[in-house]
């Protein structure tokens, strides 16, 4: 299974999402490659948010080490599943889809809702972290059955 998370700048949500689901997978001994990218290109070549590795760390979650990078079209064959944060990246990520399968590829993070960006809230990063944590455990729940 690989798995690629996306949000707008790939410095906070995504990140997160990366980094909580690459730990889980160790945790269950599943060979899956996770990744993470943006919608938009602003900090490609620069780590996550301070606050995001921050809020990664207090969990027991090193995500220091990923560099931001954006979301391309060959994310389309590399990944069998694409989850994006956000309506906005939904629209943004499915508008690149050359064809129905690329599409079919693409889906929200969450089954009902959106992750809110902390970005401009400090407050925000750690629910969005249990948020995100708490979705990667029934993500590998419903995938790891599939394979």
């Amino acid at each position: 299974m690989k798995i690629l998370m996306v949000c707008l700048g790939n410095i906070c949500r995504s990140p997160l999402a990366h980094g909580v689901m690459e730990y889980m997978v160790k945790e269950h001994g599943l060979n899956w490659q996770i990744d993470s990218a943006g919608t938009g290109g602003w900090h490609v070549g620069q780590q996550p948010d301070s606050r995001s590795i921050a809020v990664a760390k207090k969990y027991g979650v090193d995500i220091s080490g990923q560099v931001c990078r954006k979301f391309d079209n060959s994310d389309f064959e590399a990944f069998d599943q694409i989850l994006v944060m956000d309506l906005n990246n939904l629209e943004d990520v499915r508008s690149m889809a050359r064809n129905e399968s690329d599409r079919q590829k693409v889906s929200l993070f969450l089954k009902k809702g959106i992750v809110p960006d902390p970005y401009y809230n400090d407050d925000q990063f750690d629910p969005v972290y249990q948020m995100i944590e708490k979705r990667c455990s029934e993500i590998i729940e419903e995938f790891k059955v599939s394979i």
